[in-house]
């Protein structure tokens, strides 16, 4: 049986640690930060693990090899 492929997305969008865990960075920090609030901007600079569901989404479908 072939090798599965990595969705290049995901490659470029998820690191999985070594313990499993699935982290990304966080959503809506792009533009219009002026309307956003400051301890808003400040917890989305680092970035977060997903919960276990969307985690075993994101390694079952999209990382096989993760």
């Amino acid at each position: 049986m072939p090798k599965m492929k990595t969705k290049s997305a995901a490659k470029k969008r998820f690191k999985i640690t070594s313990t499993g865990k699935v982290m990304a960075g966080a959503a809506f920090k792009r533009h219009c930060m002026s309307t956003k609030s400051t301890k808003m901007k400040r917890t989305s600079r680092r970035t977060g693990a997903l919960s276990k569901a969307d985690g075993i989404i994101i390694k079952r479908n999209f990382m096989p090899y993760g």
